[in-house]
């Protein structure tokens, strides 16, 4: 008997449905005709074991204690789902060959394998196991997923990922609530400090921008205009692009900030003759968007329906799992493999039955195009989250729903457009020894940015078409009428907002100010998981460390207190980033199980002795919050 290990019933239903016919329905389980039975886990059905299991002194909450570190790991089965990990032990006591079904990912992979473990399977079963990658839950894609089976020891490393994180959340998110919580209520503060390696630099993501606001003091600065005339009496306006001698009297941002130096250039330039040194004219292309991850869907659909990322992902959910429209969503990835040009079809048909909206830009679609998306290289563990060949829901779309599943199904029709073409072109003029620059972008080729909302044109109306430049050749002489100044003062940052915030934790290396932890990380390092980013920021405005004023994002006075009390290494992204880092590594085993947990715990023994010197001064004395209460199990990252 094969037994199948879903990660939750949703997914062992469709499994299921793959399996020879007629299916009986069990208690807990269901069995295909041939013999195959499937079940599933609800989520994790063991938990870390709390403190108090491995010694009842930890109980009670006392610095002396800290840091707790197990000598030996223990897990626990959740009380509400016992029945089901009965179910499934009996399960994996009759079954030949063990089959992990849990979600393409690093936590679908050790939630099961932790449960194949805990109950008891032989050495032989687990050696012999195997794995069920399942992203689309449609039946022919289902089929194809049972029929292509791989070892399941080959995606051990990503097991062994996924048991570090748990482990170092827990040791870390653990302690550091502990520490806080006593350093705060010697300061009168009576509700828990709650900590995690990912929660704590997001909110001091947020505190941080919030003060920079605050203490904001705006400057000026300037820019100059040259006014120009060909001989033939055309008219046009370069820019003056400052030399690298102006470098002292210019910001960080290379602009000019002193107003003496600015009409210096005025008063050389005016009435004098000037001649074009360079002319470009480069004929340019924009290939269509990527198409989506589930932070890239995210940030799209805060910005296009003012959605959080969570509801996001709700609906996401309800879109693979209830209705089978789309693949699996908590993916990270921006690509298909190219056996999935096989596909494109059936996919485009569906599209076109379950969307009447998206039908009407599928007939000028070339479905003959190839672009940039099919890349066996840089598909993982996930693909792009892309419609099904389903063409029917389940049940009516919500509103919601259907938003979600045309921005999905856009993004993938646009896969079959032609490049967005423009002509870029420059004039360069020197005059009096000072170089400036002038710029025209003309439309060639709308392409695929048809499909898109007329907004995004008009954010780029004025780069394109809004000037004419004359067509002068290289050589020839001009007239500088006169040179304009322009005062423009610096605008503080804005206040992040769901889709600002998304995109500050998918490419956090620029908010690392360790050189070296900022030089190990790529562009897309993020905070967190595609899985787990959106129940973060839930639950940081649940603790009422952060609260909304329309759409901006603002911390709150303990929020702000927690943070600038905290050492930088908490609330800075650089050691979490770090860590995403490193678990990444374990993945691919570059990085050894040991090697990355040793660390974290030499790090935290650091941390606790300095958060000890630390007080906890103005927070609120008082909270009825229920979620601040210190009976709470929980120590979310």
């Amino acid at each position: 008997m094969r037994l199948f290990i879903a990660e939750k019933p949703s997914l062992a239903r469709a499994l299921a449905e793959a399996l020879p016919k007629p299916l009986k329905k069990k208690d807990g389980y269901i069995e295909a005709t041939n013999g195959d039975i499937v079940t599933w886990c609800i989520g994790h059905l063991l938990e870390q074991a709390s403190p108090e299991f491995y010694d009842e002194k930890y109980k009670k909450w006392l610095i002396q204690d800290l840091p707790i570190i197990p000598t030996q790991w223990q897990l626990k089965p959740k009380s509400q789902t016992k029945k089901q990990l009965t179910v499934i032990k009996k399960l994996i006591k009759q079954a030949n060959i063990i089959i992990n079904a849990g979600d393409v990912d690093r936590e679908g992979q050790i939630l099961v394998d932790e449960v194949i473990n805990y109950c008891g399977a032989t050495k032989s079963k687990i050696t012999n196991a195997q794995r069920c990658l399942i992203s689309d839950m449609n039946e022919a894609a289902v089929k194809k997923a049972v029929n292509n089976l791989k070892p399941n020891k080959d995606y051990i490393p990503l097991a062994v990922s996924a048991l570090a994180r748990a482990r170092a959340d827990w040791l870390y998110g653990l302690n550091m609530t502990r520490l806080c919580t006593l350093q705060g209520q010697k300061s009168g503060y009576q509700g828990v400090l709650s900590i995690g390696r990912v929660q704590t630099p997001i909110l001091g993501l947020i505190v941080n921008r919030d003060i920079e606001i605050k203490n904001f003091v705006s400057k000026s600065f300037y820019e100059v205009i040259a006014n120009l005339e060909t001989e033939q009496g055309i008219k046009y306006q370069g820019k003056w692009k400052p030399s690298a001698a102006c470098e002292p009297y210019m910001d960080n941002e290379n602009r000019v900030v002193s107003k003496p130096l600015a009409m210096n250039v005025i008063e050389r330039i005016n009435g004098q003759s000037g001649k074009v040194v360079k002319v470009i004219e480069d004929k340019k292309k924009q290939q269509a968007p990527l198409l989506f991850s589930l932070s890239a869907l995210q940030i799209l659909a805060a910005k296009a329906f003012g959605m959080s990322a969570k509801k996001t992902l709700d609906v996401c959910q309800q879109l693979y799992e209830k209705h089978k429209l789309i693949t699996y969503p908590r993916s990270d990835c921006q690509y298909l493999p190219t056996e999935h040009l096989n596909d494109v079809q059936s996919v485009i048909k569906a599209i076109s039955t379950v969307s009447s909206k998206s039908s009407n830009i599928i007939k000028d679609a070339d479905l003959s195009i190839k672009s940039r998306v099919w890349n066996d290289s840089k598909v993982g563990a996930h693909h792009a989250i892309i419609p099904t060949a389903r063409n029917k829901a389940t049940g009516s779309l919500s509103t919601d729903e259907q938003n979600i599943y045309e921005l999905v199904a856009r993004q993938y029709i646009a896969q079959f457009y032609p490049a967005f073409e423009f002509l870029d072109k420059q004039i360069h003029t020197e005059i009096s020894a000072g170089l400036f620059i002038s710029k025209q972008k003309d439309i060639v080729i709308n392409g695929w940015k048809d499909l898109f909302p007329t907004s995004v044109k008009n954010k780029e109306a004025s780069e394109f078409s809004s000037i004419n430049l004359p067509n002068v050749k290289v050589g020839e002489l001009v007239q500088c009428l006169k040179g304009d100044l322009i005062e423009k003062n610096t605008t503080p940052p804005k206040y992040f907002t769901d889709a600002t915030l998304l995109g500050a934790l998918t490419g956090i290396s620029r908010f690392v100010t360790d050189a070296t932890i900022k030089k190990a990380l790529r562009e897309t390092d993020g905070l967190g998981t595609e899985a787990t980013r959106a129940g973060i920021i839930e639950l940081l405005f649940n603790r009422e460390y952060l609260t909304k004023k329309g759409k901006e994002i603002h911390a709150t006075e303990v929020g702000i207190k927690l943070i600038t009390a905290l050492p930088k290494q908490i609330s800075q992204p650089d050691m979490t980033a770090m860590w995403e880092s490193q678990l990444e590594s374990i993945s691919t085993k570059s990085m050894s199980y040991q090697s990355f947990i040793s660390g974290v715990q030499e790090n935290l023994e650091l941390l606790i002795s300095e958060v000890k010197n630390i007080s906890f001064t103005g927070l609120p004395t008082t909270t009825n919050k229920k979620v601040f209460r210190r009976k709470s199990k929980k120590w979310k990252k």
